[in-house]
């Protein structure tokens, strides 16, 4: 990877490691669901129009992405994150860098080196560090919702690996629209006051929406999208390892949360962890050159 594809590959955990701090701060004000609803409605109305149309090939990747990303992914997410707690929602998620490298393996037969599989453990072990603790698993629907979530999102990456590349704000533009009716099922289905909320609202709550919209929704996926054309999924996975070293330092910083050895240890397990992923492979035939795929159809070769 190159300089400014890390610096982005940083940036992206650091944008939506803060967002678990707005996400709470949102779902206080709206039905979980219902905020996402929100959110991918402004997001579609805001990119749709000015964007390509995907073609004929590439509407089937972009509606399965649209569900994997969108529906189960963040449906998931919002709901696991406003039953449990912040921190440990963050520590879970993060099984998606693991599940990322292990479902790119099979599917795009990218096969991880030493250094990056042991890069992988060594960050999941700060993970772990920074996991550990009572009360992680005082509520398991919350941890679970989370882990489902993470899977989900390991399966839209490779998804977006296999049939792209694509142009990231079409792709983000498109599968809003689509997941736009998932959510709104989900929401009608499991929630109520959703029309009360939006007069009961306060300020902290649309900038919440707000954040989710332009930062971590347009800025952090299109970050995201540009990277995974560009670079090998088991080069950038591993990154999504530092979000919950950005969650709780956004915890510290804006929820008045306290540094402690547990964070320092954690945070320097999981940095180092990444910076190992990105050692060159030597040429031992431990790694796999990527597969050029077909766009043409949905499904494994």
């Amino acid at each position: 990877m190159s300089a400014i594809q890390i610096v982005c590959a940083v940036a992206v955990p650091l944008l939506w490691g803060y967002q678990f701090v707005v996400i709470k701060v949102g779902v206080a004000e709206f039905p979980p669901l219902f905020f996402l609803a929100l959110r991918f409605l402004a997001i579609a109305l805001l990119l749709v129009p000015f964007v390509e149309r995907p073609t004929r090939q590439q509407l089937g990747p972009v509606a399965a992405i649209s569900l994997f990303l969108g529906g189960l992914n963040f449906g998931l997410f919002y709901v696991g994150l406003g039953l449990g707690s912040g921190s440990m929602s963050a520590v879970a998620y993060q099984l998606a860098a693991p599940f990322t490298v292990l479902l790119a393996w099979p599917l795009l037969a990218e096969r991880p080196s030493l250094a990056t599989s042991a890069g992988v453990v060594l960050a999941f072990v700060g993970v772990v560090v920074l996991a550990a603790g009572p009360g992680l698993t005082a509520n398991a629907l919350p941890l679970l919702l989370v882990v489902g979530a993470a899977f989900a999102f390991a399966v839209s990456n490779v998804l977006t690996k296999r049939y792209g590349p694509f142009d990231p704000l079409m792709l983000i533009g498109w599968s809003s629209l689509l997941t736009v009716p998932q959510v709104v099922l989900m929401s009608l289905l499991l929630e109520s006051g959703q029309m009360a909320s939006l007069v009961t609202a306060d300020e902290r709550g649309w900038l919440a929406l707000a954040y989710t919209i332009f930062i971590g929704g347009i800025v952090g996926f299109s970050l995201w999208f540009w990277l995974i054309a560009r670079c090998s999924m088991v080069r950038v996975a591993p990154f999504g390892l530092l979000l919950p070293v950005f969650a709780l330092i956004s915890s510290i910083l804006f929820l008045d949360e306290r540094l402690s050895p547990k964070l320092i240890v954690g945070g320097i397990l999981a940095i180092s962890g990444v910076a190992l992923t990105q050692v060159p492979a030597r040429s031992t035939g431990l790694t796999a050159r990527p597969r050029v795929v077909s766009t043409s159809r949905i499904g494994p070769s």
